[in-house]
């Protein structure tokens, strides 16, 4: 399918052969693809092509368009400030082709991909073996999980949803809160019972690291001048330590729940709770796929607030 690409146009200096040019919409769709991959491999293996598919396309839109898009690095490609501005255009388009194709399809058919951006805790801990049901409903909705520290943003598409332990102030994303999550000290039940017996706690603590993670700045203070036994920078890493018996880990009672096997462990202090926030851009919002996976999120962190 062929569209004119008007907005994008306005935005380049190109010969009269350009200014006049239509641009394929499977260019503009591989592009915003590799926006919010950032690589020709991983962008390959999204739309299910070839690496050199994606550069072909790539290239053609570049052409096209008169000029480069991205930044070639070490890490993959970065957009510089053409491409951002093309993206800005090409995601109106792309939102606007997901739209028709919605209304086309037949009611409670459910398709296409939704990318969810998170903390890696609540990824491996909690919502990766918790899809499955959603998926059964919608055989034809795709899931993506990109569990990271970074916040990878919403504005550039890269992601549809965002699950942030942290409510936005500012921007004009629309925000629901889907629980608090509150912490804890963990043990095996054994480890525990030898506690509560006299013996002294050995504690399975952040890394020097994640001093970023506000629960591991407080638990820095906490543990100060107590047996630190084992540190990991992944919750999920400590949970599976402590039910293991390795020693005492502070948790999320989300993730200790969800690992099995453990038992809080009372000490006088434990760190504030952090809201759990679900985000999403407003226009992305009246997808049907979005909202189905981001009405389900919310069912599945309330059935699970304790």
């Amino acid at each position: 399918m062929q569209l004119s690409f008007r907005g994008i146009r306005k935005k380049f200096t190109m010969t009269d052969k350009k200014r006049t040019a239509s641009v394929d919409w499977e260019d503009i769709r591989f592009f915003t693809a590799l926006a919010r991959h950032g690589t020709l491999a991983a962008t390959a293996r999204s739309l299910k092509v070839t690496h050199a598919t994606v550069a072909r396309r790539l290239a053609n839109f570049e052409s096209t368009l008169g000029r480069p898009l991205f930044t070639r690095g070490a890490q993959g490609l970065a957009l510089n400030a053409a491409g951002a501005a093309a993206l800005a255009e090409a995601a109106q388009m792309e939102m606007a082709a997901c739209a028709l194709a919605e209304k086309r399809e037949s009611p409670g058919n459910i398709a296409g991909s939704v990318r969810i951006t998170l903390a890696r805790v609540l990824a491996d801990g909690f919502l990766a073996e918790r899809l499955e049901p959603l998926q059964a409903k919608h055989p034809e909705l795709d899931i993506e999980l990109v569990a990271t520290s970074k916040n990878l943003s919403l504005a550039r598409r890269e992601a549809e949803i965002a699950l942030r332990l942290a409510r936005p102030v500012s921007g004009e994303l629309l925000a629901r809160r889907v629980m608090t999550l509150d912490y804890g000290f963990f043990a095996a039940p054994e480890y525990a019972a030898r506690l509560a017996g006299g013996e002294q706690p050995g504690f399975i603590a952040f890394d020097d690291a994640s001093d970023q993670v506000p629960e591991a700045a407080w638990a820095q203070r906490f543990l100060t001048g107590k047996r630190v036994l084992l540190r990991a920078n992944s919750q999920l890493a400590q949970a599976l330590a402590a039910r293991a018996g390795r020693g005492v880990a502070l948790l999320p009672g989300l993730i200790a729940r969800s690992t099995g096997g453990l038992v809080s462990v009372p000490f006088d202090e434990s760190p504030p709770p952090r809201e759990l926030w679900l985000l999403m851009r407003p226009d992305v919002a009246r997808l049907a796929r979005v909202r189905t996976v981001a009405d389900h999120l919310v069912e599945l962190f309330h059935e699970n607030r304790e």
